[in-house]
């Protein structure tokens, strides 16, 4: 008789995003989704509208910050957020562009990976205030693995002006 093996678990926080048509819905959408078939939400930020980083030329964001707790491993986990999010009618045809939905792997525990296309800690979520605000409401004592600093001082020491405003 082999022996039962328990799936280890571990907290990740996911980024949310949509600019284009029924912003809150396709919010309410990945949420939904991510929580059937992902990972548990464990909790989750208020929801934030933000102007377009990188290209401005386009409609503002609405943005939410969710902690989920998931066993799917690194890569597991990207390829399903990637498959909700095409399932949900994201179509990859600008850097920045305007979306649908885009979900982004912020943290994965305190693991470190750089891989080809996965980077966790997230490569530049310590210089977008539409990542750090949200962020900070979840979990200010939250240590960056590769800075070394907390999500309070990420914010703090943040030089992006976009307007971020709690809905």
């Amino acid at each position: 008789m082999q022996p039962v093996t328990s799936k280890k678990y571990i907290n990740v926080y996911l980024g949310l995003g949509s600019n284009l048509g029924d912003r809150m819905a396709n919010l309410r959408t990945a949420y939904s989704t991510i929580h059937k078939t992902v990972g548990k939400v464990i909790k989750h930020s208020h929801v934030y509208e933000t102007e377009p980083w990188g290209n401005k030329e386009q409609e503002p964001f609405l943005n939410q910050v969710i902690m989920i707790n998931t066993y799917l491993a690194p890569r597991e986990l990207l390829d399903a957020l990637n498959k909700i999010e095409r399932e949900m009618g994201r179509k990859r045809t600008e850097k920045w562009g305007p979306r649908l939905i885009d979900i982004d792997i912020l943290f994965y525990g305190k693991r470190i990976i750089r891989d080809k296309g996965l980077e966790i800690p997230h490569p530049e979520l310590h210089l977008r205030a539409f990542v750090l605000a949200p962020l900070l409401e979840l979990a200010p004592d939250l240590e960056h693995p590769v800075l070394k600093k907390q999500i309070d001082e990420l914010y703090m020491d943040c030089t992006d002006p976009s307007d971020v405003v709690m809905l």
